[in-house]
């Protein structure tokens, strides 16, 4: 029985020397109990979660999700820090500071450098991605863009007359028709397409002497008002619709150039 007091007596002296040291105690489904100084209001009551006796373990294995930072912000975080480092260097051009800036700026260029590296590898390897086999841009595959498109060029210029003609309005007091004339008079001998010449202010055309007379064709063809001259109009005798070729002085190849465009060419395909 003395034995029995002896250790009742320390224990109780222990719990006064520390009143906040908790006991911990587990229950059968896992859950651990934080005792205080007061046993009897946890463990004896069972009074659990909703008077904080009770904490849940966390389970096995299971940890926490992180927030996963989006590519679009890291970046501009790259960027603000390169500008935040820059302005620091220049307003405080310490070498610390200065030093800071350029070794931040090398590991960006060297960041990209290896973006560029990685995306032309990624070009070679797959032929959809290469717009220069479309466009060659080397100097051997320009050269050989350029033949193949003349010889496609020059075989729809020569089958043009059997759909297609030209308006041709000039003036004959305008200076840029009579060096325009004279071009598009050699396209059209070369390649038999027939050119109607117009003149806007009645007077007559060396180069085509079989003119006619302006009635109203300038405005129903699409050209507005304004009465720009020389002016060349290639007309579809299938769909019966009008297509400015362009105004001013052309050359042969810009004449064939846009006829090519306008017949055989997609709009956005070429680009």
């Amino acid at each position: 029985m003395k034995s029995h007091r002896t250790v009742t007596l320390a224990v109780s002296l222990s719990m006064i020397a520390n009143p906040f040291t908790p006991l911990l105690a587990e229950t059968g489904d896992g859950v651990e109990i934080r005792q205080g100084e007061d046993a009897l209001y946890c463990a004896e009551r069972k009074l659990g979660t909703w008077f904080y006796c009770e904490k849940p373990k966390p389970a096995p294995g299971s940890t926490e999700a992180t927030p996963q930072v989006s590519a679009r912000a890291r970046l501009s975080a790259i960027s603000a820090s390169l500008e935040e480092l820059k302005a620091r260097a220049i307003l405080e051009p310490s070498a610390e500071n200065v030093t800071a800036y350029v070794r931040f700026q090398r590991e960006q260029l060297d960041r990209s450098s290896m973006f560029a590296d990685v995306w032309q590898r990624a070009l070679w390897q797959d032929p959809g991605l290469d717009y220069t086999l479309q466009r060659p841009v080397s100097t051997l595959g320009k050269r050989a863009w350029i033949d193949q498109r003349k010889g496609e060029r020059d075989l729809t210029m020569a089958k043009l007359s059997e759909r297609y003609g030209v308006f041709y309005f000039y003036s004959s007091a305008c200076g840029a028709c009579d060096i325009f004339s004279p071009i598009l008079k050699a396209v059209s001998d070369k390649f038999g397409l027939a050119v109607l010449a117009v003149s806007m202010d009645g007077g007559p055309s060396p180069t085509f002497p079989n003119y006619v007379v302006d009635a109203g064709q300038y405005e129903r063809l699409g050209l507005g008002t304004d009465r720009q001259v020389p002016a060349l109009v290639l007309f579809d005798s299938v769909t019966k619709q009008p297509m400015p070729i362009g105004y001013g002085i052309l050359s042969q190849d810009e004449i064939m150039d846009r006829v090519f465009q306008l017949t055989q060419v997609q709009p956005g395909s070429d680009f």
